[in-house]
């Protein structure tokens, strides 16, 4: 028999979210469950549909290829070689329904994975770094609150000379388990024990230093190494320096997120750098060598006679280094012609002068300018 569309199967639409995916399983589930559909062969294979869908749909990347090759995208029309989940029962249905169904499908690995190693908790940093620090890599000693260990019990949280005990409720567990008889079947209701809160230990002792929690709150100093041509809001990630795991899993990781201070010469465009330059209105009509700043130091460039305001003068390997190679963007200098705005008498006649002698026409370019605007004004 073919295939039913998977997003007919759930009764969704195409550009459905994961949360409207995952509540429409939820639902189909629920309605077609074997437990509560005992016997009914129809059921079943609706359920089996509607896992397969789900399986399918909540994978991103299984997502991808399905919208785009169908179920063709899936060993020549199935998915999988052995059926949805590889062929191993009802494949993630006791991750979303553990709260309601318990250990139906799966005994205790989902207790288990609870009551086991974790990793720490990630922390963020925000750091500020001058716009030359940024431009040319910056080494910091930053200084961090975070668990460590307790030195006084070395993580057990008792008081140094005595033990813990598994906990009697649980059995070390860190569990209680409660079967319900419903119209659905037994039920099994998986909660964290009420009586060591799920740690599977009771501390008759504890530690005075940490009061049982087996972990205190230090200032840790850590040098880092900021690389050369980092950006404002970029994410420096420091691998196992977040806070402590639980039950010996790993530590957690720490991301400095960096902000650069505007700089107020130059700004900053990818690896390419900009500086807004004044120069007089001699020097851009006779020409001049002028010093320039840029992030090594002042340089000298030679300005060109009958420079136009607003020109653009490039200075290669003057920019900012790029992030995985030595290479470097460049600057790029915008001149802009100041016009004096109070003159002297003897200024003011130089320039009538001048005017006298270049005639009404100052150059081609205004010619051109006024050409253009008599023609729309015609």
């Amino acid at each position: 028999m073919e295939k039913r569309d998977y997003y007919e199967v759930l009764g969704i639409s195409k550009d459905a979210s994961e949360q409207e995916i995952k509540k429409a399983y939820r639902k189909m589930a629920m309605k077609y469950h074997p437990d509560k559909n005992q016997g009914n062969k129809e059921s079943e294979e609706q359920f089996k549909e509607v896992n397969e869908a789900y399986e399918v749909l909540s994978d991103p990347q299984k997502r991808r290829t399905y919208d785009q090759f169908g179920h063709a995208g899936f060993s020549g029309g199935g998915f999988g070689q052995g059926g949805f989940s590889g062929g191993q029962g009802f494949g993630g249905f006791e991750d979303m329904f553990g709260d309601i169904f318990g250990d139906m499908f799966g005994g205790g690995s989902r207790g288990s994975r609870k009551n086991g190693p974790r990793k720490g908790a990630d922390m963020r940093l925000r750091m500020e770094l001058k716009f030359e620090e940024a431009a040319f890599g910056v080494e910091r000693e930053i200084s961090i609150q975070r668990e460590e260990e307790c030195d006084a019990c070395h993580g057990s949280g008792a008081k140094p000379g005595t033990n813990s005990n598994t906990c009697p409720t649980c059995k070390g567990s860190g569990e209680v388990r409660q079967t319900t008889r419903t119209p659905f079947g037994n039920m099994m209701n998986v909660a964290q024990c009420p009586n060591c809160n799920g740690a599977g230990t009771i501390i008759e002792h504890k530690c005075d230093t940490c009061s049982g929690q087996g972990r205190v709150r230090k200032a840790k100093k850590l040098n880092v190494k900021i690389p050369a041509g980092v950006d404002d809001g970029a994410t420096i990630k420091m691998s196992s320096e977040g806070q402590l795991g639980l039950k010996g899993g790993p530590r957690g990781d720490l991301y400095i997120i960096i902000n650069v201070i505007p700089h107020k010469l130059f700004e900053r465009d990818g690896y390419n750098v900009y500086l807004e330059m004044p120069i007089t209105f001699v020097q851009a009509a006779l020409g001049d060598e002028v010093e320039v700043p840029t992030l090594d130091g002042k340089v000298k460039y030679k300005i060109p006679e009958g420079t136009q305001s607003g020109t653009v003068f490039r200075l290669r390997g003057k920019g900012i280094q790029h992030l995985r190679s030595s290479q470097r963007g460049d600057q790029l200098i915008r001149v802009n012609v100041e016009v004096p705005k109070k003159l002297s008498d003897k200024q003011k006649d130089l320039l009538k002068d001048f005017a006298k002698e270049t005639g009404v026409e100052v150059n081609e370019q205004s010619k051109n300018f006024f050409d253009k605007v008599r023609d729309i004004f015609k």
